[in-house]
């Protein structure tokens, strides 16, 4: 442990400068990197920064925290489907990547994200990503599922969970009806898939403690999951195997971003360095995380480690589909359509 504090200290060392302000405040999902502990340790030790959380529920809930408090976050966490938006309201700016270290080393498909970037600016820099797909319990089956239609399985009608989201269950009615999540054409084909679907149901999740706690006790053994999710859930001891079916997953990538009106824009600069460090991200990952944007700190995880394994796939990765910007109309048809159905 202290030869690892040390290793970790050493690598931070690049980040020190005297101009630092002494506090900066982060915006993002409670648990979510960026507040482990020993990171933002390590981080104020070698910058004299202390990291201040606040963390919202929602997009939804951030994007109004954005509007409402300027000038109160440094450092913001969006996934890339909501970048543009909170570009186009003037809520985050765009980064200097200059001053980042190991932006080289980010992957160049992630990089060069057309969410993620403006007119040749960089507004959020890509941290980590993973996907939606299916999780089962291994133990319930001699063979693993290959495609989505064992959702529709008829000798486990009654043992299927999916996360209570419409948008997740509309993109995933889209992949099984192979279309292009971020272009339907045919949302009757949607619909009729999802109708089929409702009476397989046994119960909706809606947290990762929900998805843990359903399967553990048999309520189902077949569900939607995230592949983050998926891998902490192993660690735990649950016999779950994550599923990558032939019809392929929802994508989604999330950037770290600089909040307008931040006053500390430099230390707000390291800090997003050292989140894509490969130091900070192969710790992280010891705990279960996402995949990293940071191909270096890919690359540094064990060979049979699920990031580099399940996700460093490159036939998995052909088969992803990464979500794109969904408009309010979309999304409030897609509420719609799934309330209805919940109701039938």
């Amino acid at each position: 442990m202290i030869y690892r504090q040390l290793a970790l200290t050493t690598a931070l060392v690049a980040l020190t400068t005297p101009a630092l302000a002494d506090q900066i405040r982060v915006l993002n999902w409670n648990g979510y990197g960026t507040d482990e502990d020993w990171a933002i340790a390590a981080f104020a030790e070698a910058t004299g920064v202390t990291v201040v959380h606040d963390y919202f529920n929602s997009e939804q809930e951030l994007l109004t925290k954005l509007r409402t408090n300027p000038g109160a976050y440094d450092v913001v966490m969006i996934n890339s489907a909501f970048t543009p938006q909170a570009r186009e309201e003037g809520l985050i700016q765009p980064v200097d990547t200059s001053a980042l270290a190991n932006f080289a080393d980010l992957a160049p498909n992630m990089a060069t994200n057309a969410d993620l970037t403006h007119e040749g600016a960089v507004y959020g820099v890509p941290w980590t990503w993973g996907l939606t797909a299916l999780a089962v319990n291994a133990d319930a089956f001699d063979d693993l599922p290959t495609s989505m239609e064992v959702l529709w399985d008829p000798d486990l009608a009654g043992r299927i969970s999916i996360r209570d989201d419409a948008l997740e269950a509309v993109q995933l009615a889209a992949l099984a009806t192979g279309q292009d999540i971020n272009a339907i054409e045919d949302m009757d084909a949607v619909v009729e898939r999802l109708a089929a679907l409702m009476p397989q149901i046994t119960t909706f999740w809606s947290s990762e403690n929900d998805w843990n706690q359903f399967l553990a006790a048999g309520d189902f053994v077949v569900g939607s999951y995230w592949s983050g999710s998926a891998e902490r859930a192993m660690g735990m001891g649950l016999p779950v195997a994550f599923v990558v079916p032939e019809e392929g997953a929802i994508g989604w990538l999330d950037g770290l971003s600089v909040a307008t009106g931040s006053g500390n824009v430099e230390a707000a600069h390291a800090f997003i360095d050292w989140m894509i460090d490969p130091d900070f991200y192969v710790r992280w990952a010891e705990a279960g995380a996402p995949a990293s944007a940071n191909a270096a700190a890919a690359a540094s995880l064990p060979e049979d480690s699920f990031n580099r394994a399940v996700l460093g796939d490159p036939e998995v990765v052909a088969r992803v589909q990464f979500m794109q910007p969904v408009s309010d109309e979309d999304r409030r048809v897609y509420l719609e359509l799934w309330q209805d159905l919940k109701a039938q």
